[in-house]
């Protein structure tokens, strides 16, 4: 997945920006960014500050590597059942 050239702070800020008033077209072409990516932003950031949002990718990043963890945990049972001839 690519990494955003924008932190979760300035994207919170685009999204503030936006709940006080400002447009977002002008909002979107100030910050080079499109419509579709800012109604992403603010369906997964909206109603966020700052820190709840870095705690948010902090989770994201955890949940990845026990995913990670769990899957070769399975091959490496897989393997055994096979290596031992266990039928399922």
């Amino acid at each position: 997945m690519r990494k955003s050239k924008f932190t979760e702070e300035q994207i919170i800020g685009f999204l503030q920006q936006a709940e006080v008033g400002m447009a977002v077209a002008e909002i979107c072409r100030k910050g080079g960014f499109s419509d579709a990516t800012f109604y992403k932003w603010r369906t997964k950031y909206g109603g966020m500050e700052a820190d709840e949002a870095r705690r948010l990718k902090d989770l994201e990043v955890e949940n990845a590597r026990l995913k990670k963890l769990l899957a070769e945990a399975h091959l490496d049972l897989e393997a055994l059942k096979v290596g031992f001839g266990v039928k399922r």
